[in-house]
């Protein structure tokens, strides 16, 4: 991986483009720090909770005298949504993500991209006026297969980076998704607690396709 811009040592260089992301996964116990070498944002295991590898999304690096990643800066998958951290590139293993996914709320309409191409377009359900879904830039954290495909979840989850901003009473603090539906009249409508249900033949097309670290871009 190289940064898009011209190598220059000790500047945060953004990282990616419209057709290819870069995941980091987790290869061991890691600190992600407010800034290079600043005070600890969080500590991450291997594995998350449900035994899917750790992930962040790189947006950024900054190079030492070799041009070689002296740091990542990295989106992280907790609260608040959005937050970023500095991890080391010993710590992580980095992958090349050529999708994104782009959901937008107003149509209720979720696609697809890979190599900046279009290839998978649905209607989808969103959050409710009360439980809206959160607006922003995020990226899929975990992919999950459900013990109950005809259940509310649907065959297989997409863990989204993102969490509710208004439930914050649920486990894990109101984690957002994308998943099936055993309702699949309220695709269209904006009728979720902040989720986005997607019809649960399309999500396994989707699900096949999306790698862990693909960016999910939600706007209004």
């Amino acid at each position: 991986m190289r940064p898009a811009s011209q190598c220059r040592a000790g500047v945060l260089h953004p990282v990616g483009t419209q057709a290819a992301a870069y995941a980091a996964v987790v290869k061991r116990k890691t600190r992600a720090y407010r800034r290079p070498n600043g005070a600890l944002r969080a500590s991450f295991s291997k594995l998350t909770d449900l035994g899917y590898p750790t992930t962040f999304w790189i947006v950024g690096a900054i190079l030492n005298n070799r041009c070689a990643a002296a740091w990542y800066r990295v989106k992280l998958p907790i609260k608040p949504n959005g937050v970023i951290g500095y991890v080391r590139p010993r710590d992580v293993s980095v992958e090349k993500v050529a999708t994104r996914i782009s959901v937008d709320l107003s149509r209720r309409v979720l696609v697809l991209y890979r190599r900046g191409k279009l290839v998978l377009r649905t209607r989808v359900a969103v959050g409710s006026p009360s439980t809206p879904t959160p607006i922003g830039r995020y990226f899929v954290s975990q992919r999950i297969k459900t013990s109950n495909p005809g259940g509310p979840f649907g065959p297989v989850v997409l863990a989204v980076s993102a969490f509710s901003n208004v439930l914050q009473g649920w486990a894990a603090g109101g984690p957002i998704a994308i998943h099936g539906t055993n309702a699949p009249w309220t695709i269209g409508r904006a009728a979720s607690h902040g989720c986005v249900r997607v019809p649960n033949e399309t999500l396994r097309r989707l699900f096949a396709a999306t790698p862990g670290g693909t960016p999910v871009v939600i706007h209004p």
